[in-house]
């Protein structure tokens, strides 16, 4: 089993290495227009952007930036299949352009750009950053009525293409199985409101990369990917900065693209590389530990579970986790065409492949989780940092 990888370096305007009807998913986080750690971007894309800036001209420098990203939802929408989803994370942007303070509506507008194309808008996600300290206030502080709420959530906005997705074969149907979600993520990860993800980013040596990379959560998007693609699928990231999609892409067995106008970002992509195996492997035993630690949480509760899966052996809420299993990536190498070739093991974690009813009936559940916790974290990996 193996998935390929492939950054780009180019603009994600004109996506001509794509085929039409060619992605499965596309996961990305474009520049937030006006906030000001992007206007080089979008003045370098079109020169209009920085007169009207000058000029203060907020809401026509503010249409400006979101013609540029329209572009790329156009080639979004020209290479995702039919039935496939778009999931674009964007923040609202607050903004004083002489003397006068705005929101400027991010999500709204590209909301409004993705159904013009025909994109199907779904409930979408509000992502509870939590990063401002608890007692900022902004304006007039205890004094009405000049004050405004602090801004500290980003929308995760859900389209689609065309009709639902269908999986028509009996392959397509297993594989479909061996994707699935345990029922705990599923309750979380499909909630409207995420609390859980802190505003991090991928770490970079170069303090002048780091600002020029918006990086999201390597957790935001392989929650992602794994809700809305399954095994083998092909993701696409128009705006792959530091590439934590595409590393959220291989731990979670699917292929990917990313196009970077910023060739300086290719280090740190290559570091990704380097080092998600070994993350990813990590990630994933957290994953299961997690999975264990309610089922013994749940059987305290409520008794036994009517369902195990099948790999592993531990019980699961549903007949649909039955063939859930993880593969971890066992090396990942760089092709001649500038590729990345993940290989994964084809075996469930020898680990967690237990005698669990044995054990789950035993007094010794909780000292078999307590272990697993103790092992410890490896020391490669690629570490994140608070962003904003």
């Amino acid at each position: 089993m193996e998935t390929l990888h492939r950054p780009i370096i180019g603009d994600s305007r004109s996506m001509e290495d794509l085929p039409d009807n060619s992605i499965d998913l596309v996961v990305t986080s474009p520049p937030y227009p006006m906030i000001e750690m992007w206007d080089p971007i979008f003045s370098s894309l079109h020169p209009k952007v920085t007169t009207l800036l000058e000029k203060g001209e907020g809401p026509k420098a503010f249409e400006a930036m979101h013609k540029i990203l329209d572009d790329v939802w156009k080639e979004c929408y020209r290479v995702l299949k039919p039935g496939r989803f778009a999931c674009i994370n964007i923040g609202d942007a607050t903004r004083t352009i002489k003397e006068q303070f705005s929101l400027y509506t991010n999500h709204a507008r590209i909301l409004s750009a993705a159904q013009t194309l025909g994109f199907s808008s779904l409930p979408c996600i509000l992502w509870r950053k939590q990063t401002n300290a608890p007692n900022k206030f902004m304006g007039s502080g205890m004094l009405p009525a000049g004050a405004y709420v602090t801004l500290e959530h980003e929308y995760i906005l859900i389209l689609r293409k065309g009709p639902k997705r269908e999986f028509g074969r009996e392959a397509d149907k297993q594989n479909r199985r061996a994707s699935a979600l345990f029922w705990e993520e599923r309750n979380a990860w499909f909630s409207d409101i995420w609390f859980d993800i802190k505003g991090t980013g991928q770490s970079l040596g170069d303090k002048t990369a780091r600002k020029r990379s918006g990086a999201y959560p390597f957790e935001l998007a392989h929650r992602l990917i794994n809700m809305y693609s399954v095994r083998g699928d092909q993701v696409l990231d128009p705006f792959l900065g530091t590439g934590t999609t595409m590393a959220a892409a291989m731990a979670a067995n699917r292929n990917s693209v990313g196009y970077e106008l910023d060739a300086s970002l290719g280090p740190a992509i290559s570091a990704m590389a380097d080092t998600v195996d070994v993350t990813v492997a990590q990630m994933i035993r957290q994953r299961l530990i997690r999975h264990i630690t309610f089922v013994i949480e749940r059987m305290e509760a409520r008794g036994p579970l009517k369902h195990k899966n099948r790999p592993y052996g531990f019980p699961v809420m549903t007949a649909q986790e039955r063939e859930l299993v993880f593969n971890t990536p066992m090396a990942v190498t760089q092709t001649v065409d500038h590729q990345y070739k993940v290989t994964y093991d084809s075996l469930p974690q020898k680990e967690f492949c237990q005698d669990w009813s044995k054990i789950l009936a035993s007094k010794e559940a909780g000292q078999v989780v307590t272990a697993m916790e103790k092992v410890s974290t490896p020391k490669k990996g690629f570490k994140q940092r608070e962003l904003f």
